[in-house]
């Protein structure tokens, strides 16, 4: 057998010879790794080792070719072990690198029934999956799409995916395959049979007639429900995540949640109040749920003017033929399900709490994480003309490429250095939180937002940054000095100097340092740097979604008391969907460079008043607070339209041109261009 210290024993020259066999005897080019064990030792090798080491050894090629001719004076194995292979191995034996375990120093972790020793087999599960051993893509990799988890998603949804002149577009299920049971023909029976749509303002730019009317409200209203159950699946994940897999955590399921209506009520009476201003049953059903103060969980305009959830019928729908769902015998479910009950069976069947975290997965669910919701919900909204999702790797690239240059630029201009490059920076930098003010000053605008991925992406890149520069700070302003933060697949990994990934214990002082740390630096950073315009209101919801996630993916608790109440309250997400707007980023209705204090002279206002009601707008909890912020923002900005609009020099001189013409008219009694034929005959 191999020894770390002595690779040129048999089993290897053994292996080499088994190599050359499948390489040139059998045409396989697809080997990924070659392994050498006895059971208990194990040394791995990438086959790229192999093809450079040996493959490429000319003479040693036309030896093994010689010696399965016969060529040679040896016909025996040994004889190649021996007289070709040693010498061979001999020479690159200190430069061939492998990996080695013995599986004997595992045993006391498996045979343990603690959950905290599984993390000492957590390489090892890496190291023997498929994923590793035959270079597979990952499964919850931000750039692919989960295909059984959008199929059995868009048949829920009633929706079906169509390929159309080399597109995917997503429609409407026809007609005899539509079930009565998913969420949009519900939506849509509800809304024809209570008239919402002729009484809807301006109903006519959702669509040319009212079936494309009925269609479009109905995904509206669908994609914000699914929006908020998912939010609420990656919540719950986190909850039990936090408390060690307490199950007592888990609440949205068909025992706590039986009806629309009490999933309506656990939107708006549950997760949009205070503990203490929740009443009934509520309080005690969902005593650990907290308090969230997102405005994703207040009434959409369009849910005002139409229906809300809880209008939803109870139905029954067949299940997906391709669904995920066992039964007790571990086949495919098969028959009907109450179409609520199933949205809970198939969000459940699949992990949604182990993204930036390690774990052994023992019952074997997929990753869901917020990147392949994006690319999901893009596909969706996408319907009409088709969905065009930038994959990580790419969004990855260019953040990395622009913000690591903006910043150097940023600290050139405001210190005047002349900087290259981070590492430049690095030295330079005295003062930690004048750094951070600084980065915390770019501003970052995606004109054609979508799912928010370039944002997220964004978001990641500056957290990096500020790790690399050494100026991530806690919220004393001390730096997070034994932790790394990176960006692993388009995500934020979090690693200690033993480089152990972070996880958010509640009750441990230092994990709760960090968590708070990251999730202000988020905060600070979506509220301050990240902004997104989209034409279409759907993508914009989808976008604000997204930063919400990444938001909870840090969330912590303000307090923690296992005895008390208050240990359930989390730190309240900020209203950050001010900064993603809907409108069409092609146009403008007034120069960019106008002078905003014309308008804001009107009211009285200043540049720093408004800057403050925004900003009161994002952090406050109160709601008769939040609608006064809205409606004085909506105020100051109307002033914008009715006052900029009069600034320019252009539409001053057609206005004038107007009333020549009319004055011409009205003077002549003439039509200002001579009439035709038809006009005279007329």
């Amino acid at each position: 057998m191999l020894k770390v210290d002595n690779l040129n024993a048999k089993a290897f020259q053994e292996l080499l010879l088994y190599f050359l066999r499948e390489r040139f005897q059998e045409n396989n080019l697809e080997i990924k790794y070659l392994v050498a064990t006895n059971v208990y030792q194990w040394f791995i090798f990438d086959a790229q080792s192999f093809e450079k080491y040996f493959i490429q050894d000319k003479s040693l090629v036309q030896q093994f070719h010689d010696f399965a001719a016969g060529r040679l004076t040896g016909k025996k194995t040994d004889f190649f072990y021996r007289e070709i292979a040693q010498p061979a191995i001999e020479s690159i034996k200190s430069e061939i690198t492998f990996t080695q375990f013995d599986i004997r120093e595992y045993q006391t972790y498996l045979q343990s029934r603690e959950t905290q020793d599984d993390k000492q087999l957590i390489v090892l599960y890496k190291l023997l999956s498929p994923e590793h051993l035959l270079k597979l893509p990952f499964a919850n990799d931000s750039n692919s799409l989960d295909k059984k988890f959008y199929g059995e998603l868009l048949h829920i949804i009633g929706l079906t995916e169509i390929k159309k002149a080399n597109k995917k577009l997503i429609q409407r299920q026809t007609e005899n395959k539509r079930n009565r049971g998913s969420l949009i023909e519900k939506a849509i029976f509800q809304l024809d049979s209570l008239d919402k749509i002729s009484r809807l303002e301006k109903s006519e730019q959702y669509g040319e007639n009212s079936e494309e009317q009925l269609f479009n409200v109905s995904l509206e209203l669908v994609i914000t429900w699914i929006n908020r159950i998912l939010f609420i699946k990656l919540l719950e994940a986190q909850l039990i995540n936090y408390h060690k897999g307490d199950r007592c955590f888990a609440f949205l399921n068909w025992e706590k949640v039986p009806s629309y209506q009490e999933l309506n009520n656990l939107f708006f009476n549950v997760l949009a109040r205070k503990y203490s201003d929740r009443q009934g049953q509520e309080k005690d059903i969902f005593a650990k749920v907290p308090y969230l103060n997102s405005s994703l969980f207040e009434p959409t305009e369009m849910e005002q003017q139409t229906i809300f959830i809880s209008n939803l019928t109870e139905e029954k729908m067949p299940i997906f033929s391709e669904t995920v769902l066992k039964d007790s015998q571990g086949k495919k479910c098969q028959g009907e399900f109450n179409s609520l009950q199933y949205l809970f069976e198939f969000l459940n069947a699949y992990d949604f709490s182990s993204e930036g975290s390690e774990a052994i997965q023992e019952d074997n669910k997929t990753l869901i994480n917020g990147s392949v919701l994006g690319l999901i919900f893009e596909k969706i909204n996408g319907y009409k003309d088709g969905s065009y999702f930038t994959p990580g790797f790419i969004t990855m690239y260019m953040c990395r490429e622009t913000i690591s240059r903006a910043v150097v630029q940023k600290f050139n201009d405001i210190k005047s250095w002349n900087c290259q490059n981070l590492e430049q920076l690095y030295d330079k930098i005295t003062d930690k939180k004048e750094a951070n003010q600084i980065i915390n000053s770019l501003k970052v605008c995606d004109p054609a937002v979508g799912s928010g991925h370039f944002l997220v992406s964004a978001l990641n890149e500056i957290i990096a940054i500020k790790s690399e520069l050494k100026i991530l700070l806690d919220r004393k302003g001390k730096t997070l000095r034994d932790y790394q933060v990176a960006i692993v697949n388009d995500e934020l990994v979090i690693t200690d100097d033993h480089g152990e990934l972070f996880e958010y214990y509640p009750n441990n002082q230092e994990c709760q340092r960090v968590q708070e740390a990251i999730f202000h630096e988020k905060q600070t950073i979506i509220e301050n740097c990240l902004f997104g315009v989209d034409i279409n209101p759907n993508y914009v919801k989808i976008c604000q979604l997204r930063l919400w996630i990444e938001l909870l993916k840090n969330a912590y608790y303000k307090q923690y008391e296992s005895s008390m109440q208050c240990s359930y309250e989390l730190e309240t997400l900020p209203n950050i969907d001010i900064n993603i707007k809907c409108g069409n980023s092609l146009i403008s209705r007034y120069g960019l460079d106008s002078d905003l204090r014309q308008a804001l002279k009107k009211n009285k206002w200043n540049i720093e008043s408004y800057r403050n009601a925004v900003q009161i707008y994002r952090r406050t909890d109160s709601k008769p607070q939040k609608r006064e912020m809205e409606k004085l923002i909506q105020d100051i900005k109307g002033n914008f339209r009715t006052t900029l609009q009069g600034t320019d020099p252009k539409k001053k001189k057609l206005r004038n041109l107007e009333y020549e013409v009319d004055d011409l008219v009205n003077k002549n009694q003439l039509s200002l261009f001579e009439e035709t034929k038809a006009e005279k005959k007329s």
